[in-house]
């Protein structure tokens, strides 16, 4: 297929004519006295204006093989929820100190490559080991096509290695979840019946147990029907943080409705999986070889330090274009 063809079935792939309407919408909005009344709103908006008009300008500039190739690797996020923020959860599989030092590595891995990326972070909440690492972790990634792009992260990493922590220096297989879900600003299908929900708060808390706040200002959201626990401590206030763990849980509602019709939809692919072996989506071998392998699409990298590092772009690449093949 020529550059033309190719360019032409982008055109409709990107969606070139609704991104254009979309940057007029915007750019009205922009014009209103009051656009700036709500801050993070109106600095979500010119992110979202920058990034659509990055792409139009690319496609209409486009000219060679390799910029119509990424050009149609931007083609891959074309779903529904792909354009959306990330929350991404992490939670130590069994193992203790080990399980949770691996999903502490998991979480920086993925800060890391959000900050490569130019995205804004922030920890939602953790829920420190008693010695090193966490149980659990909440973070919030902000940025265009976040959750496209990290959708394929969900699922049970495995890490093979020396123990920092045995002295007898034996290695040691941990394993760790990973969820990835969109943030939905507006849930309208879903509706939260306040029977159906116990809400507790809590004093935020880092390593060991020490406060981070003096009130009780953390929320933990516990959903009685479904048995899905949110918690979010980072917001200043407690009705805050019980408006983004509403959220959170709405979005995680949502995304459980559209798992159920699964073989009609394949927009949020990565169900949940048990924390055990054999279930891993992809393996961290650090002794006795280096090696990192996705086993949905077997691409290897041989240098774990780098993709620990947050390096991960080639993992999701491979794992946009396993979609595409439908395998």
């Amino acid at each position: 297929m020529g550059i033309i063809e190719r360019k032409d079935k982008l055109h409709k792939i990107l969606k070139i004519e609704e991104k254009k309407a979309d940057v007029a919408l915007i750019q009205k909005q922009m014009s209103e006295a009051n656009f700036w009344d709500d801050r993070e709103k109106a600095t979500e908006s010119s992110q979202k204006l920058s990034a659509l008009n990055d792409i139009i300008s690319r496609f209409e500039v486009a000219s060679t093989d390799e910029e119509i190739s990424a050009l149609e690797k931007e083609g891959l996020l074309s779903g529904e929820y792909d354009s959306k923020n990330a929350i991404v959860a992490f939670h130590a599989g069994a193992g203790g100190t080990e399980a949770q030092d691996w999903a502490q590595m998991l979480e920086r891995m993925y800060l890391r490559h959000a900050e490569k990326r130019g995205w804004k972070t922030s920890i939602l909440h953790e829920s420190f080991g008693e010695e090193v690492g966490i149980k659990s972790a909440t973070i919030e990634i902000k940025g265009h096509n976040a959750f496209g792009y990290l959708k394929g992260e969900a699922g049970v990493h495995r890490l093979v290695r020396i123990s920092p922590y045995d002295a007898d220096k034996a290695r040691h297989t941990s394993f760790a979840l990973v969820e990835v879900i969109p943030e939905m600003d507006e849930v309208e299908d879903i509706d939260i019946d306040e029977k159906e929900i116990r809400i507790d708060v809590f004093k935020a808390s880092g390593h060991g147990g020490q406060g981070v706040n003096t009130t009780d200002s953390a929320v933990r959201i516990t959903h009685l029907p479904t048995g899905i626990v949110v918690s979010v401590q980072n917001e200043r206030s407690q009705l805050q943080n019980r408006e983004m763990a509403l959220k959170i849980l709405k979005s995680r509602l949502k995304q459980r409705q559209l798992e159920s019709r699964r073989n009609e939809t394949n927009e949020l692919r990565g169900e949940f999986q048990p924390v055990e072996w054999g279930s891993q989506i992809r393996s961290y071998v650090l002794q006795p070889y280096q090696q990192v392998k996705d086993h949905r699409t077997e691409y290897t990298s041989v240098n774990p330090t780098t993709v620990l590092g947050g390096d991960i772009n080639k993992f999701i690449d491979a794992y946009l274009e396993w979609i595409v093949r439908g395998e």
